[in-house]
């Protein structure tokens, strides 16, 4: 199974001030989110970061949270328990002026800047083995395909990073790389960004 851009949406975990310096290879892996943030700009792809308890920990970088539709701030490990899940799957608007015969829920239409049924996920951040891996466990819980971009996700050692792959990997994540996201999401060297795509990830 290939990863389809018109399918994704990219998710950012807390890629934060304070945080980042502590963080192993941390200079790569934010090169790697920003990649990706910058290829899924240009392909379509909806974006989103998180920042976990930015009053301690700061915001992600200001470029970073230009190329997301929101940041969502969050003080559990998981966004799922502080309404990511709302962002990628958004409950349908409500119809004005209905009345008991309303549209049923599966024709209404979501709301602006939803995640449009797009049901994969994919996944980068830090820390790898606390809010990146417990927020991909509760999507992987919600029934989205997670999708963990490993050389764009850290932890302060790489023994939680690789604890945290390896039970991602066995609870039905996949693992991938910034490189084959690019091309997963491109499929063609015929496609309109390619060359683009390629000055990003070359």
């Amino acid at each position: 199974m290939l990863l389809d851009a018109d399918d994704s949406q990219l998710v950012l975990v807390d890629y934060q001030a304070r945080l980042m310096p502590a963080i192993h290879e941390g200079t790569l892996v934010l090169a790697n989110a920003m990649r990706l943030a910058r290829l899924a700009r240009l392909l379509e792809v909806p974006a989103w970061g998180t920042e976990e308890n930015a009053a301690k920990l700061g915001e992600n970088p200001p470029q970073l949270r230009a190329l997301c539709r929101s940041t969502l701030a969050k003080m559990h490990f998981s966004a799922v328990a502080d309404g990511l899940t709302d962002l990628l799957r958004p409950p349908a608007r409500q119809q004005q002026g209905g009345n008991a015969r309303s549209l049923p829920k599966h024709l209404q239409k979501p709301s602006p800047d939803a995640g449009e049924g797009r049901n994969t996920i994919v996944m980068a951040g830090c820390e790898a083995h606390v809010c990146l891996l417990q927020t991909s466990l509760d999507l992987l819980d919600e029934e989205f395909d997670v999708w963990v971009v490993i050389d764009a996700c850290s932890s302060q050692s790489e023994r939680n990073r690789d604890a945290a792959f390896d039970r991602l990997a066995a609870s039905g994540a996949e693992l991938v790389t910034t490189e084959m996201v690019a091309f997963e999401w491109l499929r063609t060297a015929d496609h309109p960004g390619f060359r683009d795509a390629l000055a990003l990830i070359k």
